[in-house]
Formats: C-alpha cells, sequence, structure tokens
C-alpha cells in the first residue's frame, strides 16, 4: 500500500529534474559501461562486466523507486498552510 508525499512545489521539480537526469544522462552512461565491459572478452570471469550490470541494475531501482514516490506525491501550497 502506498503513502500520499506532500512535497512543495520546488521539491517536486527537484524530483523530477533527478528523474529526467537519471533517464537521460546515468542510463545510457550504464549502458555503455557494460558495453565496454563485454568487450573486454570472457564474460562470466569479467568483473568490470559483472560490477557495470550492478550499477545499472542499483540506478533501475532507483528510478523505479523515484518513479513510485512521484505517482504518490500531494503539492502543498505553503502559503495556504496555517502556522498559528
Amino acid at each position: 500500500m502506498s503513502t500520499i508525499q506532500y512535497v512543495t512545489k520546488e521539491t517536486l521539480e527537484q524530483m523530477k529534474a533527478e528523474l529526467q537526469r537519471m533517464r537521460a544522462v546515468d542510463r545510457p552512461a550504464a549502458s555503455k559501461a557494460i558495453a565496454e565491459a563485454r568487450e573486454k572478452g570472457d564474460l562470466k570471469e569479467n568483473a568490470e562486466y559483472d560490477a557495470a550490470k550492478e550499477a545499472q541494475g542499483i540506478l533501475e531501482a532507483r528510478i523505479a523507486a523515484l518513479e513510485g514516490a512521484m505517482a504518490n506525491v500531494r503539492v502543498l501550497d505553503e502559503s495556504a498552510i496555517d502556522t498559528s
């Protein structure tokens, strides 16, 4: 069951920017690292390939977690909050 997260508009924009960066910059870099490691030879004895695949898995998990969090975000209008 997902919980709703309340964030400011600025926080939501930061989340969107981070997600965009991970998709546009980090994901292609991870793919490139895997391709470079694959070129170095036998995959079952290639530690660089294993590390690159693990890094890609972690990145994909972070992307999925951020997408999930953003699906449950509600933006708060700070001016409408009574702080008295």
